[in-house]
């Protein structure tokens, strides 16, 4: 992205947009029975206390009465239905790259079959976006994980550990590309979860041969263990190479969420909060519920100046349900150089 002179000014910025995740799919409910919803009631209205409180995407996985990640499209299709009658102005972002709880110690973490994952473009109703992975990778989220971080928690137990400690994202090219096909077929945002540069570069390649024709919506995921670092020479080597049309969203784990999404903040980026990143405060003397944890961005943003979105304005901001006819107009419209029109092309400035 270009910064120029007063990025740093908040009327230089767009409205800050809060993403929630507080389905805490890697999580036991007993990790945090006071916040982690079970009952579909539940998980309903706590979509809605995350809106009231200044989140606009709400970032979606589904438990079944067991407390166990369902993997049943019928579960996704009745909380979609909820939330969209509980709060319709709200962003639905369904997590495409699913991992459930083992359901016994040191069993395996249940990812979808390719074929499942698939069909969350069938989802009825559809949600606004899908977070897709782009190139398989190792996603160690115990990686930043201190002691004092599991004590208390499933995770205490170190098969259980081992287990999370060892996930892979399964994201292969031909699936990636089939997976965006069909999401941008049903009109579904794929919403992009970007690791590393590497990864990015592969969303860019995905614009120009033109299997994915929309806006470029995406996460920076800095979790470490395989993904990218949590501190600021990673983004802004990361925001180098990023158009300027593209929305970005920082995202991390355990007690780096918030230092990282205050640097979010700060450069006009947008956040993403909740007990699936984190479930303590920062000096963790308490667990902060997903609800705080959005109230206290809202006071930070405020304290920066910073306007929160309103959810029309973070529809906005995201051009949900918006796609192009063409490779090229994908690429003006995001902000990056046009595909080359033969020989050298060198450097281009870009258009947005």
């Amino acid at each position: 992205m270009n910064f120029l002179d007063g990025h740093l000014f908040p009327e230089n910025q767009q409205p800050l947009i809060i993403t929630a995740a507080p389905y805490a799919p890697g999580w036991l409910p007993s990790d945090f029975p006071e916040d982690i919803p079970v009952t579909m009631a539940a998980q309903i209205q706590k979509a809605v206390d995350c809106y009231n409180a200044g989140a606009t995407v709400l970032h979606l996985h589904v438990r079944e009465l067991d407390g166990k990640g369902s993997k049943r499209l019928s579960m996704f299709n009745e909380l979609v239905a909820g939330v969209r009658k509980a709060v319709p102005e709200m962003i639905i972002q369904v997590g495409g790259s699913i991992s459930f709880a083992p359901e016994s110690d040191g069993e395996a973490a249940k990812w979808l079959s390719d074929d499942t994952r698939h069909m969350l473009a069938e989802l009825d109703p559809k949600p606004d976006q899908v977070t897709v992975t782009v190139n398989t990778s190792q996603m160690n989220v115990t990686d930043h994980m201190e002691d004092g971080d599991v004590i208390g928690t499933s995770r205490e137990n170190p098969k259980l550990f081992d287990t999370y400690k060892d996930m892979v994202v399964p994201a292969s090219p031909l699936w990636v590309e089939e997976h965006v096909r069909r999401l941008s077929a049903a009109g579904i945002q794929s919403a992009f979860q970007c690791y590393n540069t590497n990864s990015f570069e592969s969303v860019e390649r995905l614009i120009r041969r033109g299997f994915y024709k929309g806006p470029l919506v995406m996460n920076w995921v800095a979790i470490g263990g395989g993904m990218d670092t949590p501190n600021v020479y990673s983004l802004g080597n990361f925001m180098r190479g990023v158009p300027d049309g593209a929305v970005v969203t920082v995202e991390s784990n355990v007690r780096n969420v918030l230092p990282v999404n205050m640097m979010g903040i700060a450069m006009g980026l947008h956040v993403r909060c909740g007990t699936e990143d984190v479930l303590w405060n920062q000096r963790r003397t308490a667990k902060q519920s997903t609800v705080k944890q959005i109230e206290q961005l809202v006071r930070i943003s405020e304290e920066f100046g910073r306007d929160i979105a309103t959810a029309q304005q973070a529809r906005d901001i995201c051009r949900i349900g918006v796609f192009y006819d063409s490779a090229d107009q994908a690429l003006a419209a995001n902000g990056f150089a046009p595909n080359r029109n033969g020989g050298n092309q060198g450097f281009l400035h870009k258009s947005r």
